[in-house]
């Protein structure tokens, strides 16, 4: 996808495909030198630049934050946490340790925890946010960090670790002196706003994993399904239930949909799927969930009645939930990656039978391009369904627009 840009003499080219980024800039200085002017208007007319775009107008943002942005997550109440790159150096190396801020409804910025001063062990260590989530009562904090460390021999080790704080900064002890939940990924806040639950790896690389639990006021971590194995989750807001996949840890058998009570590790199958390779998300009004059986296909499945499915052929991405369900917000990437953001209808849900003679069909409508398809490394809507938040490529700036229709 080709969108063009001018201002003065100056025109811009921005080329994109799925996870690749790359621009071409031509320059005209001189308004005397009228035949290159008039080539580069003949190769952009031959090309359909000016021609009508689909695209959502990009209007001005209602929100812009101007710094160097790894992630972001939107709390209950619509505020925002935001990491901010931090590079420094050491007699030795240069790292990176991200700064926490948070961004208030009246849109007054603090920053809450300093990553300089973030520090575990003498060995010196380098991170990003990954992600943020929120407990449910708007207070506290989960930081996912991708980690990197120096051990003793040079050698770079990678891990991922989570951070607890509560929403000034402060630090929420687990229980023990730290608070760092080691080896813990897709960590999330049970209703009680002192539990959590996270996966830890079980067949790498990142293959299959194990839930445990963690409660931030006494005793230890402990194992939530002992002994199963998952491929992803995705929790119930305001419950103790979420919805996982289940996998025997051979890969022997076929992909389960699970309805989990995580507190009572009571489960139900809510179905046997024919695949599933990720993305496994769960609809505003907790109705449906979809996720991708391959690197194509979207499945959107009834909750209340199983057999009630449908598929799309969306192409693979990172997709969010339009507010009333009838479609998804896709970007064209896997997540870290950019890639532009297009609408996505979804079709009907339909009763489908084991015992069919035909394979489910699968739908495959026109995406529809959102902010003039530019690039984004990041986004997400708001909990109140009005707002698109946006990581621009390059410079990382966060953007926030009234939610494209």
């Amino acid at each position: 996808m080709i969108a063009c840009f001018f201002c003065g003499w100056k025109i811009r080219i921005f080329m994109s495909r799925t996870g690749v980024d790359g621009a071409a800039v031509g320059t005209a200085k001189n308004a005397c030198a009228t035949s290159s002017l008039v080539f580069v208007l003949a190769l952009l007319l031959g090309c359909g630049c000016f021609a009508p775009l689909r695209a959502q107008e990009l209007d001005k943002p209602v929100e812009n934050i101007d710094e160097d942005i790894t992630a972001f997550g939107y709390a209950p109440d619509g505020r925002i946490a935001y990491a901010v790159n931090r590079p420094f150096k050491t007699k030795q190396y240069d790292l990176e340790h991200d700064d926490i801020w948070i961004q208030d409804t009246n849109g007054k910025r603090r920053r809450i925890f300093i990553g300089e001063k973030f520090q575990r062990g003498a060995a010196p260590f380098t991170y990003n946010v990954n992600s943020f989530r929120w407990s449910p009562n708007g207070h506290l904090l989960l930081a996912e960090l991708f980690t990197a460390t120096v051990d003793e021999t040079g050698k770079t080790v990678d891990s991922a670790m989570t951070l607890v704080l509560d929403e000034n900064g402060k630090e929420v002890h687990l229980g023990s002196e730290d608070n760092v939940i080691k080896d813990a990924a897709d960590a999330s806040w049970l209703v009680d706003n002192a539990t959590i639950i996270y996966l830890s790896e079980v067949v790498k690389p990142k293959v299959l994993f194990s839930f445990h639990y963690l409660n931030r006021t006494a005793g230890p971590a402990g194992h939530v399904f002992e002994g199963r194995t998952f491929l992803d989750f995705v929790p119930v807001p305001g419950s103790n239930t979420a919805y996982a996949i289940e996998r025997d840890r051979n890969l022997s058998g076929p992909p389960r949909l699970q309805r989990l009570e995580l507190l009572a590790q009571d489960d139900h199958e809510v179905a046997t799927l024919d695949g599933y390779e990720a993305g496994l998300s769960l609809s505003p009004s907790g109705a449906k969930i979809a996720y991708y059986i391959d690197r194509e296909v979207l499945e959107i499945r009834d909750l209340a009645n199983p057999a009630r499915f449908a598929r799309v052929r969306a192409g693979f991405g990172a997709f969010r939930w339009a507010p009333d369900e009838t479609r998804v917000l896709l970007k064209r990437s896997v997540e870290k990656k950019s890639g532009d953001l297009v609408w996505i209808d979804l079709p009907p849900l339909t009763v489908h039978s084991a015992t069919d003679k035909d394979a489910p069909p699968v739908a495959q409508p026109t995406p529809v391009p959102v902010l003039h398809g530019l690039t984004f490394r990041e986004f997400a809507i708001s909990p109140d369904g009005r707002f698109l938040g946006v990581i621009a490529v390059g410079r990382r700036n966060l953007s926030v627009y009234p939610l494209p229709r």
